[in-house]
């Protein structure tokens, strides 16, 4: 009997890795794979492309999860089940802070559980956190190479469309919070109760004074700031692997 295959990621266990990095944007996959020794793609299935190669001689999956909580939930639950272990979200995120600017990194200390997702789950009392280990591999890794970082709490949400977008935006600001995201908080939900260990960090495309829509075009087309800071998360979750790997 053949090995049955996850129903929306479409890979079996022969696919999976220990280790997997998860963009939102089929494209980003792409962009990951070009830092991979022998490369293999996998599948592409609705918002979910994925590959596999290897990075200093560990095995890495990387696999597209599309917009938003439900999509990122449904990649989370099926990777589980063909055996990967660590899953690390290399994002986009808009920032909360004045400090923040474009191309700068940011690592999730934490979430705020403003999303649909992670509620179906759980009350929201429990707590949106990443895995202590990835994420000061994560952190050690980063500054390493010197890049810009900003670590901390982030607020994931459902969407960049309602009337109270700016009024959200400075609540949370108020309150401390960096960036907002919108697939984080269910990557973290999940991946505690299922036993999973994870970590995020973003690239910031719309600084706080800045406009959505354009700064999400520019990063679309290639603006050398966010071009750039992908570059480095890319960069930063894969040394964190091989780092981990080591432990």
């Amino acid at each position: 009997m053949s090995e049955p295959m996850q129903p929306h990621i479409r890979c079996g266990r022969a696919d999976g890795a220990k280790y997997a990095i998860l963009p939102g944007d089929p494209e980003r996959v792409e962009r990951v794979k070009a830092f991979l020794d022998n490369p293999v793609d996998i599948a592409f299935n609705r918002e979910y492309k994925s590959c596999s190669g290897s990075y200093k001689g560990v095995r890495v999956m990387v696999i597209s999860t599309g917009i938003g909580g439900p999509s990122t939930g449904i990649a989370v639950e099926e990777l589980k089940k063909i055996g990967v272990e660590t899953l690390i979200r290399i994002g986009s995120c808009g920032a909360l802070k004045d400090t923040l600017k474009l191309g700068d990194l940011v690592i999730a200390s934490g979430a705020v559980r403003d999303e649909g997702t992670s509620r179906a789950y759980v009350a929201e009392c429990y707590p949106a956190v990443p895995d202590p280990e990835v994420l000061a591999a994560l952190v050690h890794s980063a500054r390493a190479q010197g890049y810009p970082l900003h670590c901390g709490i982030i607020h994931s949400h459902d969407s960049f469309y309602t009337d109270q977008e700016e009024a959200s935006c400075a609540y949370w600001s108020r309150h401390g919070v960096l960036a907002a995201d919108m697939e984080s908080a269910a990557l973290f939900v999940i991946g505690g109760l299922r036993h999973l260990k994870t970590a995020s960090i973003l690239n910031v495309v719309v600084e706080r004074s800045g406009d959505l829509e354009s700064g999400i075009n520019e990063y679309v087309e290639g603006d050398s700031r966010t071009a750039i800071g992908e570059r480095k998360e890319i960069i930063t979750a894969l040394e964190a692997i091989a780092r981990l790997e080591q432990c």
